[in-house]
């Protein structure tokens, strides 16, 4: 299962970078046109519609961002009006919601365009059960990023989209434990060359991210990633 883990990783991202480089120029005359700079609000889309975020949750999803960094982007959003900050949570102001909205409709017209012919539908669907089966570790990404945002009537290829979003802070969760098991630092590990050290981290990375599939039958790890593959 570690195996299945390993490749359905670069898969998924694939996948997830097709649709962002497919609606990149629309997204960039979007937030011109709302007269913003989104930044953060591109990943976070999929869960400040539905709630709040506090810094230390944010620390967790950016977590190979610097913090100073991160906190001059949170304040460029303040400044902004895209977020408001309440007794520590941040959340999207009215302005945030309208634009996400505008966006989410972009990126269904977006993957309708890319994936045109391509039942979705049952891609969307299984990866809805990984995330349902994922262990969320408390305080990391996932917990703050899933389930994601699903408008009403939203159409399948935009759930596969997002629900794959999502699904990335999964792995993204499994590999920070597994680096701090370790006794490494995220300064540590983007530096990290191969070696055994590194050998280890990702195989323990890839036990951890394997564990939401094991429940499925060969069958259905099969379509999932023969049915990625071809949308990437």
């Amino acid at each position: 299962m570690r195996k299945y883990a390993a490749q359905i990783a670069p898969v998924i991202d694939a996948v997830h970078v097709h649709v962002h480089a497919a609606s990149r120029a629309a997204g960039a005359e979007l937030a011109r046109a709302h007269g913003i700079t989104p930044g953060i609000l591109i990943d976070l889309r999929i869960a400040l519609p539905m709630h709040p975020l506090t810094r230390q949750t944010l620390a967790a999803v950016y977590r190979y961002t610097e913090p100073a960094e991160l906190d001059a982007e949170i304040a460029d959003h303040l400044k902004q009006g895209t977020l408001a900050e309440d007794g520590g949570a941040l959340r999207a102001t009215g302005r945030t919601i309208v634009f996400i909205d505008a966006l989410y409709d972009l990126h269904a017209a977006a993957t309708r365009r890319i994936w045109a012919g391509q039942d979705v539908r049952p891609l969307a669907d299984l990866v809805d059960r990984v995330l349902a089966r994922s262990q969320r570790p408390r305080g990391g990404a996932l917990e703050a990023m899933a389930p994601p945002y699903e408008p009403d009537g939203a159409p399948p290829g935009l759930l596969l989209f997002n629900r794959l979003a999502a699904l990335r802070y999964h792995r993204a969760d499994a590999h920070a434990l597994s680096w701090q098991e370790a006794g490494l630092t995220a300064r540590d590990i983007v530096t990290l060359r191969g070696g055994p050290l590194r050998e280890r981290v990702e195989d323990e990375t890839n036990r951890r991210a394997a564990q939401p599939y094991e429940t499925f039958t060969d069958q259905e790890r099969e379509l999932l990633f023969d049915g990625l593959l071809k949308l990437a």
